[in-house]
């Protein structure tokens, strides 16, 4: 789907949803050819931005909301150009349809050729057709009916509900959308399954040229007349978005009919069972998963016993260690202890002798003191007593009698 073009004039757009800005716009495209002339100077070339340029020059008083080019040959130049309104294509192909173009610097003048863009849509005839001959369709079966409407490239933020801060589509919503045309019976947004991707192998998630979300969905009504309805509002028209501000964009929706019975009654149940299945297995996987992560947690919580009983073990060799280095340390210091106290001791005990023997030796010189001194003493009164004798004996040979005072020597 293209990306959402902004939209200036809104005045043909017709209310689809107007409590979610929701509208119907006519889709004004037009398709234009350009034929070439045939290059006749070798190296030359034709501009298509000049053919653009000029094509654009020959609509008056009007311009283009857009205008692109579809395809380009070595014989044509296809373009595709939109106006605002309806009511505008036809002065356009008027303008434009016939006429002729002189590029400068070629002689040969390009033919123009404009026509009113032919809408891919299918028409009552498509499916009333492919019901009546389908073999495998019964029309009395819901699904399997022209009831159901296929539409692509919806964008998902027009659809999301209001004020939930999502973007994603909601079925609510879409049901208060196109319930306008007739009672619905059932409403899927395939994108909204987590399982449907795997159940189909297909993506749901798709994006527009501008970055934004599209999505498909599938609307079953009840009667034959709401998808007639329906099928009839959408030809030939493009959903437009009114937002709060008064600026509009527009889209182009892919519409179609469903041929492949999605929401029949059995495709409904099919998809019910395999997304039982799927639940179970994904259910499985997580089971499976748990119990791969228990046991990796079981593995990891024993690597850490494991590496901690290996660091208590290194811790405690590593303490056995220090403490016989503590205890080698201990001893040495004890021997070196004790050997300092035997030498301490020896010396003290030597010390003590020396101080025994300079005791005893000065006991033995006191001794000898006291010895001399009495044997002075002796030898004093007994030379007192001698000398007494002699100076008698004198005194008396001398004939000298001894005074008072001749005690002593």
């Amino acid at each position: 789907m293209a990306a959402a073009t902004i939209v200036h004039d809104a005045s043909e757009a017709v209310e689809l949803c107007a409590s979610y800005g929701l509208y119907l716009k006519p889709i004004t495209k037009m398709s234009i050819s350009v034929a070439l002339p045939q290059l006749k100077q070798p190296g030359k070339s034709i501009s298509n931005w000049e053919v653009m340029e000029r094509l654009k020059g020959m609509v008056q008083t009007h311009q283009f909301s857009t205008l692109r080019i579809s395809k380009s040959t070595m014989d044509f130049i296809r373009f595709e150009g939109e106006v605002e309104n309806k009511s505008l294509v036809k002065s356009f192909l008027a303008c434009l349809d016939g006429k002729t173009i002189k590029l400068s610097g070629f002689s040969d003048i390009l033919k123009v050729r404009a026509a009113e863009y032919k809408i891919d849509f299918p028409t009552r005839h498509d499916w009333d057709s492919f019901f009546r001959d389908a073999k495998d369709m019964n029309e009395s079966l819901p699904g399997e009916r022209p009831d159901t409407i296929h539409l692509e490239g919806l964008p998902c933020k027009w659809f999301a509900l209001k004020d939930s801060g999502s973007e994603k589509p909601s079925e609510e919503v879409l049901i208060k959308v196109f319930k306008k045309f007739g009672e619905i019976r059932n409403v899927d947004i395939p994108m909204l399954d987590p399982y449907r991707e795997e159940m189909t192998g297909r993506n749901f998630h798709t994006f527009s040229f501008g970055g934004h979300l599209n999505f498909e969905a599938y609307i079953q009504y009840h009667e034959y007349a709401g998808f007639i309805k329906a099928m009839n509002a959408l030809r030939g028209m493009k959903l437009m978005y009114k937002g709060d501000d008064g600026k509009a964009v527009a889209c182009n929706v892919k519409v179609s009919f469903d041929s492949t019975k999605h929401l029949s009654d059995a495709s409904i149940k099919k998809r019910q069972l395999e997304r039982q299945k799927l639940q179970e297995l994904e259910q499985q996987r997580e089971e499976q998963k748990r119990r791969e992560k228990e046991a990796e947690e079981k593995k990891r919580r024993r690597k850490e016993l494991e590496e901690l009983e290996k660091e208590r073990k290194r811790e405690e060799k590593l303490r056995k260690r220090e403490q016989k280095q503590k205890d080698r340390e201990v001893r040495r210091n004890k021997k070196k202890l004790e050997k300092m106290q035997a030498e301490e001791q020896k010396k003290l005990q030597e010390k003590i002798r020396l101080e025994e023997r300079k005791l005893l030796l000065a006991q033995r010189n006191l001794q000898s003191v006291r010895l001399i001194a009495e044997l002075l003493s002796r030898a004093k009164g007994t030379l007192e007593s001698c000398l007494f004798c002699i100076i008698s004996r004198v005194y008396l040979l001398c004939g000298k009698p001894r005074g008072p005072n001749d005690h002593g020597i």
